[in-house]
């Protein structure tokens, strides 16, 4: 009689057992789907000046954190040409160049054609001349687009991102490109890519990244013509922290949110499948400026 009892309270004890193990790894599991969803972005333009310092510093923050790095335009001054791509550029953030989407900026067309940049990314930067295209990250539909372009090949960007915008299925869109559409800093707003961004805010894009100017700034949700839209807007960035020396700010943008200038750095964003999360992380490693929002 003692050992049936005996037998019985281990049994139960192992049932228990059992059923807290399989909670606990049920819980693993469920957690394990959950960060195999999410997607990294490591983000930031006007990296490369021969001999600076900066650059190597940005670097050493993408070098520690796993994921797809996007570069914002103008990646190797003062020219863009291949030689200041390979003396550069390659040194530092070119160690990341096969998990790397660039996009062009204006000091990359310095060489004609931005044939430095398209000969030192290859297929990377998208079809030689035009510099756009799109990849998915998951549940995230990702656009990169060049604010380079004018007149009909301007034209031709604008309604292949409409077939891309169509076709696409994801829920969540960020797109990125050079040329700031709204700034505090030096070079101010910009409105050569506001037929763009309409494309994108009619499509329900979340985010927009931009460099240019020689800063960290983020902007409220808007439409692109500057009007406040918590709920349908897009939240612009400017990161154009890579590495060039920075710019002072002007008046503040009526729904600018955050700005620094103190030190270069780079904006991570952590991509899950209905919304995301930003930190923008100095070269001291110090996070300036963090937040979270739902795909539009």
């Amino acid at each position: 009689m003692l050992k049936f009892f005996k037998d019985v309270v281990v049994r139960k004890f192992d049932i228990k057992v059992s059923l807290v193990g399989a909670t606990v790894l049920a819980a693993l599991t469920f957690a394990n789907v959950s960060w195999a969803e999410d997607s990294v972005i490591l983000a930031a333009g006007d990296i490369a000046h021969c001999g600076s310092a900066g650059p190597g510093k940005t670097a050493e923050i993408i070098s520690q954190i796993p994921g797809t790095v996007l570069a914002l335009g103008d990646l190797a001054y003062d020219d863009g040409s291949i030689q200041q791509f390979r003396d550069c550029y390659d040194p530092t953030w070119g160690k990341f160049k096969d998990r790397t989407r660039p996009v062009p900026g204006n000091h990359e067309y310095h060489t004609d054609g931005a044939g430095g940049y398209f000969s030192y990314w290859g297929e990377q930067a998208g079809a030689k001349g035009k510099g756009y295209y799109s990849f998915a990250l998951k549940q995230w539909h990702v656009i990169a687009l060049n604010s380079n372009l004018k007149g009909s090949d301007m034209r031709m960007q604008n309604d292949w991102l409409k077939d891309d915008l169509k076709n696409s299925k994801q829920r969540c869109i960020l797109a990125f490109w050079h040329h700031p559409l709204f700034s505090s800093s030096r070079h101010g707003n910009n409105s050569r890519m506001r037929d763009i961004a309409d494309a994108l805010f009619a499509r329900g894009a979340s985010v927009v990244l931009a460099g240019h100017d020689h800063v960290y700034e983020r902007f409220d949700p808007q439409s692109p013509s500057g009007k406040r839209d918590r709920k349908r807007g897009i939240r612009f960035f400017t990161v154009g922290t890579g590495g060039a020396p920075l710019y002072p700010f002007r008046s503040p943008h009526l729904y600018s949110r955050i700005r620094y200038n103190d030190q270069q750095g780079v904006l991570k964003l952590i991509m899950h499948p209905t919304s995301y999360k930003w930190e923008f992380i100095n070269v001291e490693g110090k996070i300036k400026d963090r937040g979270s929002a739902d795909c539009v």
